[in-house]
């Protein structure tokens, strides 16, 4: 966003623990503090770029300075949009003893199950959206996904898609693809590059020179992607385009299918998703 000059350098003021963490937005002239509940004071759109486990906290020290001009959008992998909007509730076993006066000692014990509410992580009507990015949004070429909660409205799903758009690729999808994304996308971005490496490799193995079976890997792979997206058409019939009959590709995709490597992506997305909602119930 900066380098696209979607936002100014001095409209930005990041938050961190720790100085190592701020020089990066320092050297591009943005505004540090450690002070989280100064960034709520200064802004409306609220970007939380934390680890899961951290949310938690931050949310309990910010939430009194949270307010309904304020856009919230949280990046933590696996905390849902419910998990940042309820009112939690705590299963209290109450033991009440009751004596009865009259014929010997009468114990009367009672179970109750009682729902105590906990203050919710941010307060009721808080306009939060969920965001998952990837790696490659760095370098303006990212994919992310968002989706609204109940306090958002088109307004806010615009703003946010308007401000990222100039990092990549930015859809709104249903809560419930937030974490397939993690496994196609964030995820998928090292499974692409496991596969460039042995691309290269392949060429090294038969006598190429590293660095540029390496720079001819990627610049295959950016070509691929880019006929995906400029055509629309269907991975497979791209595929089947580049075969001809008997020719050295058939010969090579017989190889790959013979190791198993669509089942074996296919699992590889399947783990990252199901660790993805794993991380959401912790």
């Amino acid at each position: 966003m900066l380098s696209r000059g979607k936002v100014p350098a001095s409209s930005i003021l990041a938050s961190a623990p720790s100085d190592k963490n701020l020089d990066t937005w320092r050297e591009s002239g943005c505004r540090t503090t450690h002070c989280n509940l100064e960034v709520l004071q200064e802004s409306t759109l609220v970007f939380l770029a934390t680890k899961p486990h951290v949310l938690p906290g931050v949310l309990q020290e910010i939430r009194p300075a949270v307010g309904p001009h304020h856009i919230v959008v949280s990046l933590a992998a696996g905390v849902t949009l419910q998990t940042l909007q309820r009112v939690r509730f705590l299963l209290l076993l109450l033991l009440l003893l009751l004596l009865l006066l009259l014929l010997l000692l009468l114990l009367l014990l009672l179970l109750l199950l009682l729902l105590l509410p906990f203050a919710p992580l941010l307060p009721a009507g808080t306009k939060v959206l969920r965001l998952m990015p990837n790696l490659p949004c760095v370098v303006q070429a990212g994919a992310m996904v968002f989706a609204r909660g109940s306090g958002a409205g088109d307004g806010e799903a615009a703003l946010l898609k308007s401000l990222l758009s100039s990092c990549g690729l930015c859809e709104e999808v249903p809560e419930s693809y937030i974490n397939i994304h993690t496994g196609l996308s964030g995820s998928g971005v090292a499974y692409v590059y496991l596969f460039a490496e042995a691309l290269a490799e392949g060429a090294v193995k038969m006598g190429m020179p590293g660095g540029l079976a390496s720079r001819i890997a990627a610049q295959t792979l950016l070509g691929a992607a880019k006929m995906m997206l400029e055509t629309g058409e269907h991975p497979a019939k791209l595929r089947g385009d580049v075969c001809t009959p008997g020719g050295t590709t058939i010969h090579a995709l017989h190889q790959l299918e013979k190791g198993a490597l669509r089942a074996t992506v296919m699992n590889a997305v399947e783990a990252a998703t199901n660790r993805a909602c794993d991380v959401a119930e912790d």
